[in-house]
């Protein structure tokens, strides 16, 4: 038990590393299961798009939004063979017809050549009660660029009836392992935030961990073990360029970008391979240390403001997050203090909650503080939860989950109400990080 309850403070370690389990391969299809939605679901009709753009692929924009959305739980999507008819505007929406279905909403669209060699997707939604058209919009892009308009489609949808900006269209960067070992092959991907789309960041014959999007979305800090030992390094996700920014002895671990993207929080061990939490500036590589304990610290998280950062650490004998200002000599201040067990905090973007995970009845679940009232709320059911990472709108968090003795990713929405498994078809898959806008 004492093993477990360190498990996420020495997840940095250079030797647990090597403990990794196997994964999928990169481009592998993830199925997406959904294990919760809201009881009462809207619901919606998204007709089939017309197709005017011989470049399109043939994608199903229309199919990819019913995904999108049904996926959330909280939309209800009218069958195809039970449609009335298949209008592509607002104007041939019969807005009575489609109430008399049950449907609340209707979004017809098309896909048209916008010329010069791009595709537009034009869509309008319309509420079926009052016949009034709540949205029309186009979006234009590179043929190869069509299911992010689809998610784009989504995202608006999303906004227009429930009132909260939709997180379709970002991405998300995991860490996958193939084959056993001692012939293993890790691999860093990012996809979709549905899990398509998927595209090989990097592939390594040892350790890569703990994956973070700078604030543009335009690089990934992560951990490889590449040298034999621990570094961090830097990579610009389009391009694949990439450097090394900290390999200093001892740990080099748990990377995450300063809210301006100009520094990375660190956990640094030092030759006596203790942790501490540092920030390294990226232009300078100036170093300002921010804890001296000899208990474990690791796992910074950047507060919104830029000017502090919250940690895990044990130095109550417990694992406990705790929060410093970014200067050095601060005194850093203690945040849980519910339960035995909290660690790998990370921040919601309005800075109003704290997601962590928790020992829950003997099980490792993911759980939100507000960090108002101190309320905590456990909002996930397996026995070994880790790795929690907020949509950029806030109202999801995405995390490792263990599948009988395989990882799998899943989501759940910080109400509790709607969840969803994304699942590799063969190996596991860990240590998700969401992507910004």
């Amino acid at each position: 038990m004492a093993m477990l309850q360190n498990r996420t403070l020495i997840a940095t370690w250079a030797v647990l590393a090597l403990a990794l389990g196997v994964a999928p391969a990169a481009h592998a299809t993830l199925d997406i299961e959904i294990t919760s939605g809201v009881r009462d679901p809207v619901p919606i009709a998204i007709v089939p798009f017309a197709r005017n753009a011989p470049a399109d692929g043939g994608l199903d924009v229309a199919q990819v939004i019913a995904h999108d959305l049904q996926g959330s739980g909280r939309f209800r999507a009218l069958p195809r063979a039970q449609m009335p008819a298949t209008p592509t505007n607002a104007e041939g929406v019969v807005a009575g017809v489609w109430k008399a279905l049950g449907s609340d909403y209707v979004v017809v669209g098309r896909v048209i050549d916008a010329g010069g060699g791009q595709v537009g997707v034009e869509f309008d939604l319309v509420n079926t009660l009052t016949g009034a058209r709540l949205a029309t919009q186009r979006f234009v892009g590179e043929p190869g660029a069509l299911r992010n308009a689809a998610h784009r489609v989504s995202d608006v949808v999303y906004q227009k009836i429930l009132g909260v900006r939709g997180a379709f269209a970002t991405r998300i960067a995991y860490v996958g392992v193939d084959g056993v070992p001692p012939a293993q092959r890790y691999q860093l991907i990012v996809a979709d935030a549905d899990g398509e789309n998927q595209h090989l960041i990097l592939e390594s014959r040892y350790p890569l961990m703990s994956p973070a999007w700078s604030p543009d979305g335009q690089w990934l800090a992560y951990v490889s073990f590449e040298t034999r030992h621990s570094a961090v390094y830097v990579q610009r996700v389009r391009s694949g360029e990439r450097r090394q920014v900290s390999a200093r002895a001892g740990v080099n671990g748990a990377p995450a970008w300063s809210p301006d993207g100009r520094r990375l929080a660190l956990t640094l061990g030092g030759s006596n391979g203790n942790p501490d939490i540092y920030v390294l500036d990226l232009a300078t590589q100036g170093l300002i240390r921010l804890t001296e304990d000899p208990a474990i610290d690791t796992e910074p998280e950047w507060a919104p403001d830029g000017q502090s950062l919250y940690f895990t650490s044990d130095r109550a004998g417990s694992p406990q997050i705790y929060k410093v200002p970014v200067q050095s000599g601060a005194h850093p201040r203690r945040i849980t203090f519910t339960g035995t067990y909290n660690a790998r905090p990370r921040v919601s973007p309005d800075g109003s909650q704290l997601a962590m995970v928790t020992l829950d009845n003997g099980s490792y679940r993911i759980a939100v503080q507000d960090l108002a009232s101190g309320t905590v709320r456990v909002l996930s059911h397996g026995r070994l939860d880790e790795s929690p990472s907020f949509a950029p709108n806030g109202a999801t968090l995405i995390y490792s989950e263990r599948e009988g003795n395989r990882g799998t990713l899943a989501t759940v929405s910080t109400d509790g109400l709607t969840g969803l498994r994304l699942k590799a078809q063969q190996g596991e898959i860990r240590e998700p990080a969401w992507g910004p806008f």
